[in-house]
């Protein structure tokens, strides 16, 4: 696979919470740390996501924001 997109975080799909249209999906990419990403069901179903699977997180956005507490 080849893409454009810088940040690839290559993980393992620990959850899948599936809802009308969309599901959320969880990968542990080590260290203790989790990405969650909604995506539509339907490419939970083509791309075969299930528990266990290994899968990637591709970040590529124009815009990261960051806040802090008041």
């Amino acid at each position: 696979m080849k893409i454009s997109a810088r940040n690839q975080l290559k993980g393992k799909v620990v959850k899948i919470q599936k809802g009308a249209v969309n599901s959320v999906v969880v990968l542990d990419i080590g260290g203790g740390n989790r990405i969650t990403s909604t995506i539509t069901n339907a490419a939970v179903e083509e791309l075969g996501l299930q528990e266990g699977v290994d899968a990637y997180a591709l970040i590529k956005a124009s815009n990261v924001m960051i806040g802090v507490d008041d």
